[in-house]
């Protein structure tokens, strides 16, 4: 059902619903809420502090004030209690000034800063203390939103698509599994994921739908595993000299582990049944050279290989790391590689796709380019997938089907325990590279509140001064009315002003074009950009080893092994790097959670420490194990619903089979 079939919905609002990846109503209902704003009781205007959201409760002691600056109608006044005063903000309101009578006791709801030291709360939302009292504990979701598009237009639309629409949901779990797990039906648990009347509700409705994703990741390994079971292999390999050379050469040498797990790959190429192999290491644990030497042992056999990773920055990084080493090997007129990505010209792609079919090339690196049906191999013997956990089980299937079976390496930096990977990936056997190089310099951390920001910038202005480059993360692309936090926009627009010329600010988020963030990612990989101000797009395998400052904002937002990603993405070059987690929260117990990046760089063992120290309904905005294909669950968090889901699969895929015989 297209979206302007929704009431209120037309044709400006189903663009910028397009922006969020939104484009139906059936997409609106799984189109799940970011976090949930809870009203809460209102407090003592005299215990209000700046940079958070607070409910005050007192009385109007003037008529509101409008003036007119530039194009906008500015409503003022102040409310009092007992314990103080607070000024009150309004832009483009100018009807407030009728309907707030001095004398009357409201309850005021809103962000609260600081100007000309004195705490204003701007653009408040605005109740009678009988209205809020209806409102309290009560759960309100915060959706993803773009500029243009308010929190409340998605709540009447995801509304409006469930009156529709809701009642006509199939549930695709049988009734007798539901009891069995004590799961909500599909329906309620899509009622209650939007719009909960309690937090047990919530949970409930959570735990429903993460059943169900991880149930259909798991039905979808079992199909890829049978597939691959009954298949023989069709690629056999020598072991060759030229990757013993290559390991010879290296301005470094592979750790211990990394020649462990690098003899089981040539064991795993060089036998009579495919290769399904996962490769699990944390951050800076030498991953991407032991694709390269089985991409070599590929090519040298006479076969290609294909190295598909998530993005086109990253895909680049890799395409020319490999075409470096060909030439300081003197391998690069024996080994040809290819790079393929959405973003080329049709031209472009049309003489790559001869290149490939004609087998001129043996080492194809690139995006999910390399699974369109265009793409003809002549001998594909090796399929490489960086960060597996941002691919679907569908798209790994697609391109290990272009031709005859080939073998599969998966390679991920996701910190997941060997028993629960043993479940999710079930088909793959696991390697473990659990052994940093030694040349690598511890990276400092520290753990800081927003007072420190400006020892902070005058430390990155010294770093900069020495010719290192640094991050700057932030949780959302641009404010956000419902949610605080800092914003790569506006945060951009400040460090501006903060470092004048020649620092040069770089901004890069998920909302932009694909050919701007590699345009951006490239600037800053060639120091034309000195500050990078970044959503977590970055916390996937891209490698500057010239930056050695990391700053992440509102670390509470984010969960401990995403902050160890993060970390990692710092502390690749020769320099000492640094890590500053910025907490936006006064909480103890976040201080609490964000020390314990302070004690360790192993990234299972962070994750592990994580899980203990959180609670019921802790699942919103800071998710443990990366994005992986998952819109609600969390592989560490949700463990014990990842081992039903696991335990039903078997069940629900003989239920599956079973329907398809009755109807054929």
């Amino acid at each position: 059902m297209r979206l302007t079939e929704i009431r209120g919905i037309g044709e400006k609002t189903e663009k910028l619903f397009l922006k969020t990846g939104v484009s139906s109503a059936e997409e609106l209902l799984t189109n799940y809420p970011t976090g949930y704003d809870q009203y809460c009781e209102p407090v003592p205007i005299g215990s209000c502090t700046a940079e958070h959201k607070w409910a005050v409760c007192g009385s109007i002691q003037k008529n509101p004030d409008v003036k007119k600056v530039r194009n906008l109608s500015v409503i003022t006044t102040y409310v009092r209690d007992e314990t103080g005063t607070l000024n009150l903000t309004w832009f483009n309101m100018p009807y407030l000034r009728t309907s707030l009578k001095r004398g009357y006791q409201y309850v005021f709801r809103g962000k609260v800063t600081e100007k000309g030291g004195r705490l204003v709360m701007e653009q408040p939302e605005v109740f009678t203390p009988a209205a809020y009292e209806e409102k309290i504990h009560n759960l309100q979701p915060v959706y993803h939103l773009t500029r243009g598009l308010s929190n409340r237009t998605v709540q009447k639309a995801v509304s409006e698509a469930y009156a529709l629409i809701g009642q006509q949901l199939k549930d695709d779990l049988p009734e007798e599994l539901r009891s069995h797990y004590d799961l909500m039906e599909y329906k309620q648990a899509l009622k209650f994921i939007h719009f909960p009347t309690s937090m047990e509700a919530l949970i409930n409705a959570r735990r429903r739908l993460v059943f169900e994703e991880f149930l259909h990741f798991i039905i979808g390994i079992r199909q890829l595993k049978e597939y691959q079971a009954v298949t023989e292999n069709h690629f056999p390999m020598k072991e060759v000299w030229t990757t013993e050379e290559v390991i010879e050469s290296l301005p470094y040498k592979l750790t211990g582990a990394q020649m462990r797990v690098w003899m089981e790959l040539e064991r795993d190429l060089s036998g009579r049944r495919l290769m399904s192999r996962l490769i699990q290491g944390d951050v800076g644990s030498g991953k991407t050279i032991l694709a390269f030497l089985a991409m070599i042992m590929s090519a040298e056999n006479g076969y290609q290989s294909a190295l598909m990773v998530p993005t086109e920055v990253l895909a680049r990084q890799h395409y020319e790391g490999f075409c470096k080493l060909m030439k300081e090997q003197h391998l690069e007129d024996q080994i040809q590689a290819v790079l393929l990505t959405g973003s080329q010209t049709a031209a472009q792609k049309r003489k790559i796709y001869e290149k490939i079919a004609s087998g001129e090339v043996s080492v194809i690196i690139g995006t999910h380019a390399l699974i369109q049906e265009k793409v003809i191999y002549k001998d594909l013997a090796l399929v490489i997938t960086d960060e597996q956990h941002r691919f679907g089980v569908r798209q790994r299937e697609q391109l290990a089907n272009k031709g005859y079976p080939p073998n599969i390496l998966v390679m991920s930096a996701t910190p997941i325990p060997r028993t629960l990977a043993i479940i999710l990936y079930g088909d793959l056997d696991i390697s473990i590279l659990d052994e940093l190089p030694s040349s690598r310099l511890p990276i400092k951390n520290c753990v800081v509140n927003t007072s420190y920001r400006n020892t902070a910038y005058r430390f990155i202005q010294s770093q900069i001064a020495q010719g290192r480059q640094v991050y700057v993360i932030c949780p959302m692309v641009e404010q956000s009315e419902e949610m605080e936090g800092e914003n790569v926009l506006d945060y951009g627009e400040k460090l501006r002003h903060i470092f004048p010329d020649p620092v040069k600010i770089g901004i890069l988020h998920g909302q932009m074009k694909p050919a701007e963030k590699t345009a951006v990612m490239e600037s800053f990989q060639k120091n034309e950009i000195q500050i990078l101000v970044s959503t977590t797009v970055v916390e996937v395998g891209v490698d500057v080893p010239n930056a050695t400052v990391m700053m992440i904002e509102n670390a509470e937002r984010f969960g401990l092994a995403q902050l160890h990603q993060l970390r990692g993405r710092v502390g690749r070059g020769q320099w000492q790097s640094y890590c500053i987690f910025v907490q936006g929260d006064n909480k103890e117990e976040t201080s609490k959670r964000l020390d314990i990046l302070n004690h360790s760089n192993d990234g299972f063992k962070i994750a592990a420490e994580d899980l203990k120290l959180r609670g019921p309904g802790d699942f919103f905005g800071i998710r443990q194990s990366g994005d992986m294909e998952f819109a609600l669950a969390d592989v560490i968090q949700d463990a014990d619903i990842l081992k039903q889901a696991a335990q039903a699969a078997p069940y629900v895929e003989q239920s599956i089979t079973m329907h398809r015989e009755i109807n054929l």
